[in-house]
């Protein structure tokens, strides 16, 4: 394995702790999984050379996978840590490493943990609306690329695993752990150069992150007998989850700790049908790994509805609703935040596609603030730091009432409103969505304190 300069590894993350227990367990146990694949769309045309803005330090999540430092040249192997012999989940727990960004012990991500209860402040009573992405966030499959579980990983590693190019133009990597934003200054993307790789480790230099990819990927398994609605085909004699075990996890914890909370999937795909006929099934109590959903009452809409933006308004439509804009700014932030159940609404692709895949395009997501009640939180594989290369579009309304929200950088809400899906951790912990949920909550009451103090540029810095 080629590395460019000194080692610029991270300290490890949770990603891989706990992975061996739960492959050599799943036989006993049963244990599931499951990821996403692009965007539903053709990959998006990155900048060449555009590196991605660097994380700040208390914002960065980087995967552990015990493989030797990077000036050892040798590829990312998850070996097993102090969680061996442990429950899965338990292990994933004890190996968190403690570290801003992954629910560990210290930092903006501390407190409790998944499993905690009542949270500081307001938190706890707040109503959440979770906006969750399908591909390579909650589903394992996308019906327009035509990629399964394989490729969709495959993709994913692409975009979190980074390097350089060398004197001779040879791609030389600056990390043998894959991470969510740059290990080191003047770090790129894999697809950043080479675009979203379906078959990023069969060949060429992602090759050597063949074995991460293989072992997440059993973990993806279905296990026992094909299920019609919660499994999806991949290769002969193969079936994956088509929705992570981590996400039905997560209803059914907020559940039974009492929660008000919807969710809205949010996706510029076309699974959402598909998607949606799954959890409602399950909340049937027809998923074999969660026959407890039989209990959570959120009514679920098969029906999808539509988002579609321009430099005028965003416009809402679902069956014989419509909402928009242009009026009043407030509209949609009224209409979210009074969902009940659980539905799911395509988003506008081309308009992302036309703003060259900045946030200025993204899928618009309204904060206000003032409204301590109410707690919007955006789950999606594709936010990132960097403005300029985002799928999300945050809008806040600074003054109390307002109707004209501002233009807010990701910055401001990462890990408070926003969270940048980390597919390799949500495939090996079903805790994983709780986890960030919990992050994000107890990070949204500080920065409600610090909003009544400061101007929206002073307020936070993560």
């Amino acid at each position: 394995m080629a590395l460019a300069g000194p080692s610029c590894n991270a300290r490890s993350s949770d990603a891989s702790a706990g992975l061996e227990a739960r492959l050599s367990g799943r036989g006993a146990r049963g244990k599931h999984s499951a990821p996403r694949s692009g965007f539903g769309h053709a990959p998006h045309p990155r900048r060449p050379g555009h590196a991605p803005g660097h994380a700040p330090r208390l914002l960065r999540r980087v995967h552990g996978n015990g493989s030797r430092a990077a000036g050892g040249g040798r590829c990312p192997a998850a070996q097993p840590r102090a969680g061996r012999g442990r429950r899965p989940a338990e292990a994933a727990r004890a190996e968190a490493a403690p570290f801003p960004g992954n629910g560990g012990a210290a930092g903006a991500g501390s407190g409790g943990g998944a499993g905690s209860g009542a949270m500081s402040g307001g938190a706890g009573r707040r109503r959440l609306v979770l906006h969750v992405d399908l591909n390579n966030t909650v589903v394992a499959a996308d019906a327009v690329s035509g990629q399964g579980p394989r490729a969709a990983l495959n993709t994913f590693l692409s975009t979190v695993t980074w390097g350089r190019a060398g004197a001779a133009g040879e791609w030389q990597w600056a990390s043998d752990r894959p991470s969510l934003g740059p290990p080191c200054p003047g770090a790129l993307s894999y697809y950043s150069r080479h675009g979203r790789d379906p078959a990023f480790t069969e060949a060429g230099p992602g090759r050597c992150f063949g074995g991460l990819h293989a072992r997440h990927l059993q973990l993806l398994e279905w296990p026992g007998r094909p299920h019609d609605v919660f499994s999806v085909q991949g290769e002969p004699s193969k079936r994956y989850h088509l929705i992570l075990p981590a996400f039905f996890r997560l209803l059914d914890t907020l559940h039974r700790e009492g929660r008000t909370f919807s969710v809205v999937f949010r996706t510029f795909g076309t699974d959402l049908p598909r998607a949606l006929r799954a959890v409602s099934c399950a909340l049937a109590g027809q998923h074999p790994q969660f026959p407890t959903l039989r209990d959570v009452a959120l009514p679920v809409d098969l029906n999808p509805g539509q988002i579609r933006c321009s430099k005028r308004e965003v416009v809402l439509t679902r069956g014989a609703e419509r909402l928009a804009t242009r009026e009043d700014g407030r509209k949609l932030y009224d209409y979210f935040s009074s969902f009940e159940g659980i539905g799911g609404f395509q988003d506008h692709f081309d308009w992302w596609a036309r703003n060259q895949f900045s946030s200025r395009g993204g899928k618009p997501l309204w904060i206000d603030p003032h409204d301590p009640s109410i707690h919007h939180i955006f789950i999606d594989d594709n936010i990132r730091l960097d403005d300029e290369d985002t799928i999300v579009h945050p809008q806040v309304f600074s003054e109390r009432g307002s109707s004209s929200p501002r233009r807010a950088p990701t910055s401001e809400l990462y890990d408070i409103c926003l969270v940048q899906n980390d597919l390799l951790e949500a495939i090996a912990d079903e805790d994983y969505f709780l986890r960030c949920v919990r992050r994000c909550e107890e990070n949204y009451d500080r920065y409600l304190a610090c909003t009544e103090k400061d101007t929206p540029s002073q307020r936070w810095d993560g």
